[in-house]
């Protein structure tokens, strides 16, 4: 099966159109005749990814992440980030990345995370791009949603945004967005929202938000991983013939002491 056929089903529930403005999304590297024999599923492809799909044999990898963000001056072994994609093409590995139309769509990685926190009359937080999630949850403290996140993203820390430490406030209606959605903040606040889900709160939006009297947790921009098993069930359902392998690969840069 080409990539063409293999990534149809895929397109018809997540098309490359729902993607923000300016994200590449697609096929980024490789033939869209290529025949398609293994696949690896990742979040991200980093030097040690490309190795496992060398290893496990896999001349497809499906990433969140794109590996080609940014315009590139060249493709030497010279640049760290070239390098890898240098690695891939020798390697004749193709890649083909689902972004932000992955947390746009409907049933999409958003809705994933919503769900995951009993969220209901959930609503898209972000009315121009239809990203991010804000919704009703049962009336509960600070420190029970903080464990219910910790406990549904597989997460040993987080950090909360708050000034007082009082773990007691009680919390009606958040708002979520994977991966680094700091700049959301405002659109969390005007829907209602006690406190805000994201990754990559920077310091001074912090403040921002907590001066607007809007409440913050940062699970880390990993939580973002639970796109592995999503894709690769949805890709062995529409190809039950192809082996999908989930990476086993740890790609997050932080790590909990």
């Amino acid at each position: 099966m080409k990539i063409s056929e293999f990534v149809k089903p895929y397109e018809s529930f997540c098309p490359q159109d729902l993607a923000i403005e300016n994200d590449p999304v697609g096929l980024q590297i490789g033939r869209l005749n290529q025949e398609v024999k293994k696949v690896l599923v990742t979040l991200d492809i980093r030097d040690q990814t490309v190795q496992e799909a060398i290893d496990v044999g896999a001349n497809l990898i499906f990433a969140k992440h794109p590996v080609i963000f940014s315009p590139l001056s060249g493709l030497t072994d010279e640049d760290s980030q070239e390098n890898i994609i240098l690695r891939l093409a020798e390697a004749g590995i193709s890649v083909y990345t689902s972004h932000s139309n992955i947390d746009v769509v409907k049933g999409g990685l958003n809705d994933d995370f919503a769900e995951i926190l009993d969220m209901t009359e959930v609503e898209v937080l972000d009315d121009r791009d239809g990203i991010g999630r804000v919704g009703n949850i049962e009336p509960q403290s600070l420190s029970e949603l903080a464990l219910k996140i910790k406990a549904g993203f597989g997460l040993k820390r987080l950090r909360l945004v708050t000034y007082d430490r009082d773990l007691k406030s009680v919390i009606k209606r958040i708002a979520i967005c994977g991966g680094s959605g700091g700049k959301l903040w405002p659109q969390a606040l005007a829907k209602g929202a006690d406190l805000y889900i994201t990754g990559d709160i920077y310091y001074h939006s912090g403040h921002d938000m907590l001066s607007s009297g809007l409440l913050g947790i940062d699970p880390g921009h990993y939580i973002e991983h639970l796109f592995v098993p999503k894709v690769a069930n949805l890709l062995r359902k529409w190809h039950p013939e192809i082996e999908i392998l989930e990476s086993q690969t740890l790609t997050n840069p932080f790590y909990d002491i």
